[in-house]
């Protein structure tokens, strides 16, 4: 898959799975929703929990989406697309968060966008916002 296509899958996927590492190197991921601005990542979580931890101790990241896929059962094979990123994370100050956070309403809740934006004011104070500078990416598919 080319980068352009890759950066696509990307932008239009719903879900992804970050990956992280623990103090113990065991890998851990979490699928979240997420949006990409500009070639970044952007996720929003609470302000506690594993991963926030395990990015404190090392902040190189995995994410990966999957998007279409079909089995072909005659052939025993499957169709599918999926891209993998690299990246390194870092946290967003209250002031930054405003651009990401209305794009994650634009992508999931497009009908409620002066209500997402109320929403977003009262928010935003809670809601950590992760974001990924992307390193490294590579797309697959078969179609």
């Amino acid at each position: 898959m080319s980068e352009v296509e890759a950066l696509e899958l990307l932008a239009t996927s719903e879900y992804g799975i970050f990956a992280t590492c623990t103090e113990e190197n065991q890998p851990y991921g979490v699928p979240l929703s997420y949006v990409l601005i500009d070639r970044k990542i952007y996720l929003h979580c609470a302000r506690v929990g594993t991963k926030l931890d395990n990015i404190i101790l090392n902040n190189k990241v995995s994410f990966t989406v999957v998007g279409k896929t079909k089995i072909l059962q005659d052939e025993f094979s499957t169709e599918y697309e999926s891209v993998i990123v690299f990246g390194r994370t870092t946290f967003l100050k209250d002031e930054e968060k405003d651009k990401p956070l209305m794009e994650f309403i634009r992508k999931y809740s497009p009908e409620f966008i002066e209500e997402g934006r109320i929403y977003i004011d009262k928010a935003k104070v809670k809601t950590t916002l992760i974001k990924i500078e992307i390193c490294s990416l590579s797309g697959k598919h078969r179609v």
